[in-house]
């Protein structure tokens, strides 16, 4: 039926989640500098940014709003980074990962596309 949401609450919640471990992850002191492997914090920036963009698309946000706007928060938040918080650095290769994992995850998500019938419980 045109205009029936039939988007499972649980990916909003999602979406909401993985926000704030967006937030949190660009915004919170940097730790002790030590990594598991080298460049580990690049893997990181492309997961939270593809978890962002994979949730708010099943959550039944647009895509191509979507998109823009984590394009403009992966280069906005590395500007604050460099200027506004002294117990963060912002990286152009930060913002590069960012950009590869939403793309990735719009790709993806637009490639296989959620198909819930109605009436299903399943997420």
């Amino acid at each position: 039926m045109p205009g029936t949401d039939t988007t499972h609450p649980a990916w909003r919640w999602a979406f909401a989640a993985t926000c704030a471990v967006n937030l949190v992850v660009l915004y919170s002191p940097s730790g002790d500098g030590a990594q598991p492997f080298p460049e580990f914090d690049k893997v990181v920036h492309v997961l939270v940014f593809a978890a962002v963009m994979w949730t708010g698309a099943r959550a039944g946000l647009p895509v191509r709003l979507l998109l823009p706007v984590l394009l403009l928060h992966a280069v906005v938040s590395e500007v604050v980074q460099a200027t506004l918080l002294p117990h963060r650095d912002g990286d152009v290769f930060d913002a590069l990962a960012d950009t590869a994992g939403t793309v990735a995850a719009a790709v993806l998500v637009t490639a296989f596309p959620h198909r819930r019938r109605r009436g299903t419980i399943g997420v």
